[in-house]
């Protein structure tokens, strides 16, 4: 930490600027895999009642027609936020029969990759290209990593605080909100480990979610495999890692570094995929498109129709970010919780606020390791890790960190009018003195203590959530917007079907040619 953080949060603290805190904007991404009364991947299509997976604005899918995603739209109230996701909730399991969802990261049981069916969007140029894209992820890493389950955080800051910080800086340059949100992801990337040490919540799996795959983890309860110390193997080599991705060293030191390295990786031909037909992925670059790159963070920018991401922050910067590192907590029926949003509001604005230093390729790598070493053996006594090319404990480097954390937590505190920010930064201070109290630690305990399979815990989670929901019906006036939004969704659907006026063939070469541009 620098001068620059007491500098910042002394400018924001002002009385005239403090409320200004309040506009951050926040929204959520939560995805959960539907599954059948057994616990088995449901073989079901998506249902009809949820619309059109391609246009509904908060209700599609992901990787698999069973792999259900729920969106909320942008919201400065983290209240108003998990009341929408609450809602959807609701909806979903009015019109889900016997069916239920899977509340963990790591999957339930899993037959074999035939039996993963992948989405289908309908017959737009637009759908078939989401559906191939699919198909080319489980040709490429297999389909039982695309069941992974996770949390998207997107957040931004007020429109209004820009100004503010650039005059403060004496930046007159238009990218300068640009930067700044580079800066963030330079910071997030290197602390990242904070956010898996203290949240993770995928210590277990189900044994057949590896079927003949090679590992290293052992056995706890009937079953179960585990890492001792683990705390999220969404985020390890179980989870969305590739061979391929690797060595791929995506620079964050400018929006023009990240561009050309990204547009690098999807526009070379990679030897693993040049022999996969034309019909089996969308390309035989390294990445088909930008969302194949596996970063716990991203920078966005909403896109305009047919427009790549690339091209949307080329042409007007960034705009928000996404946090991608966040498991599924099975103890909270939504997956995640108010507390959990205040502390990574907390991070992120440190994160945003604080000196950032530029990346090279040593420190790519010791982010890489750190990251893997607290996926691994987050819990162990004593665990080391490496800043800079200094050996630190965990345990210290946290507290570092979380004094600085706790610092931008009593401005949000100064803002909001409470002190709820600061009351959740000593809870994560309790985790990091005490590993025990972490979500990890606490589903091995409960799994031992119980002598419980990981699919028998989360299954007892999935019927207490589905009774929650069912027990709070929607209102009338809810449940017609929500009939409303699917019905629009699918005359939507069939708008873009209509209008296509082109072969999927020239439509995917068009697309494509956007990298041409950039």
């Amino acid at each position: 930490m620098s001068d620059q953080l007491p500098q910042r949060l002394a400018l924001l603290n002002r009385s005239e600027h403090r409320a200004l805190l309040r506009g951050i904007n926040r929204g959520i991404e939560k995805e959960s895999l539907r599954i059948d009364s057994q616990g088995r991947l449901a073989q079901t299509p998506h249902p009809a009642a949820f619309g059109s997976a391609l246009t509904h604005p908060q209700i599609t899918t992901d990787f698999s027609e069973a792999l259900l995603e729920f969106i909320t739209g942008v919201d400065t109230s983290i209240e108003h936020s998990l009341a929408e996701l609450d809602a959807i909730h609701r909806f979903v399991y009015s019109e889900l029969g016997d069916e239920l969802l899977w509340p963990a990261s790591m999957p339930c049981l899993l037959g074999p990759d035939s039996e993963i069916p992948v989405a289908r969007y309908g017959s737009a140029n637009i759908a078939q290209m989401k559906t191939r894209y699919r198909v080319g992820l489980s040709h490429r890493y297999g389909a039982r990593m695309q069941t992974i389950a996770g949390i998207h955080y997107n957040f931004s800051l007020p429109e209004a605080l820009w100004p503010l910080l650039q005059e403060a800086d004496g930046d007159s340059a238009d990218d300068y909100r640009t930067r700044a949100y580079f800066g963030l992801i330079r910071n997030f990337r290197r602390y990242s480990w904070l956010l898996v040490y203290l949240f993770g919540a995928a210590p277990a799996i189900c044994k057949s979610f590896l079927g003949e795959r090679a590992h290293q983890l052992q056995p706890l309860t009937r079953g179960t495999l585990h890492l001792p110390h683990g705390t999220s193997l969404r985020m390890g080599d179980l989870g969305y890692q590739s061979d391929a991705q690797s060595h791929l060293n995506i620079c964050y030191n400018s929006l023009d570094n990240y561009i050309q390295t990204l547009r690098r990786a999807i526009i070379t031909p990679h030897p693993d995929y040049e022999g996969f037909g034309a019909d089996q992925q969308l390309s035989p670059g390294l990445l088909q498109i930008e969302n194949e790159f596996y970063s716990p963070i991203r920078p966005k920018r909403v896109t305009k129709r047919g427009e790549i991401p690339l091209g949307a922050l080329r042409r007007s910067g960034v705009e928000y970010i996404e946090v991608r590192c966040i498991d599924l907590n099975p103890e909270h029926p939504l997956g995640i919780d108010a507390e959990q949003i205040r502390f990574l509001d907390a991070f992120l604005l440190f994160c945003l606020l604080d000196h950032s230093p530029l990346c090279n390729e040593s420190v790519y790598r010791e982010i890489t390791d750190n990251l893997r070493q607290v996926v691994d053996r987050g819990r162990e006594p004593g665990l080391s890790l490496s800043d800079r090319g200094q050996t630190v404990a965990l345990t210290a480097w946290a507290e570092q960190l979380l004094a600085g954390i706790t610092d931008v937590a009593e401005l949000l505190d100064a803002a909001s009018g409470d002190g709820a920010y600061r009351t959740v930064v000593q809870a994560m201070a309790a985790r990091v003195a005490d590993p025990e109290l972490t979500p990890s630690a606490q589903m091995l305990r409960e799994l031992r203590e119980r002598d419980m399979a990981y699919f028998e815990l989360v299954m007892e989670r999935a019927h207490s959530h589905a009774e929650h929901f069912r027990a709070q019906p929607l209102s009338e006036q809810q449940r017609a917007a929500f009939t409303a939004a699917s019905e629009s969704s699918r005359l939507r659907q069939r708008e873009l079907e209509a209008a296509d006026n082109m072969s999927f063939e020239d439509y995917l070469h068009q697309f494509y040619r956007q990298y041409d541009a950039l």
